[in-house]
């Protein structure tokens, strides 16, 4: 029953508006994508997909978690009998190979890198606003709480980010 909250439709805005390039998060809910962002990498994955873990044969995930409400039982891989899982990255797991060199190529070539809601403290996705900086890059962090790259930023605001995008995106329409 998630639905976007204002800074994933700010956000899609921003996108719409030729501000945004790409949208690089670690959520799995794909809510990003249902607010009308086209381009999001999902560095842990989504929900979209289930795969086998022994024949890697991948399927839509919708009816296996449907099925998976009503009867409680493990799915299994109707083609060897394997187990399958959502395709999101599970602890222990390597980050999906493509978005992450798609994430690292976006942060390159920023001019600038908007940090939004994030501690900073889960690696690798914490190394993507160094990378961006190291590339020239201007930082912005909106987050609540302090991080260890805001003295880094050009711009900090420890504010709730579905409150400030949409101030932001209001700006820049009565600017236009």
């Amino acid at each position: 029953a998630a639905a976007p909250n204002p800074a994933h439709i700010a956000l899609a805005q921003l996108e719409q508006q030729g501000y945004l390039k790409a949208v690089i998060t670690q959520n799995i809910d794909m809510l990003h994508a249902r607010a009308g962002t086209q381009c999001v990498y999902e560095l842990h994955g989504h929900m979209r997909e289930a795969t086998c873990i022994q024949c890697f044969r991948v399927y839509p995930a919708e009816p296996i978690m449907l099925q998976f409400i009503e009867d409680h039982q493990v799915p299994h891989c109707p083609h060897c009998d394997g187990v399958l899982k959502p395709n999101v990255v599970l602890f222990g797991e390597q980050l999906p190979f493509d978005a992450f060199q798609a994430a690292r190529v976006a942060a390159r070539s920023a001019d600038l890198l908007l940090m939004l809601g994030s501690s900073l403290e889960v690696a690798p996705a914490n190394e993507l606003p160094k990378l961006a900086l190291g590339c020239g890059a201007q930082l912005v962090i909106i987050n609540l709480d302090e991080t260890h790259l805001d003295a880094a930023a050009q711009v900090v605001l420890h504010a709730d980010v579905a409150e400030a995008l949409p101030q932001i995106v209001q700006c820049l329409e009565e600017a236009a």
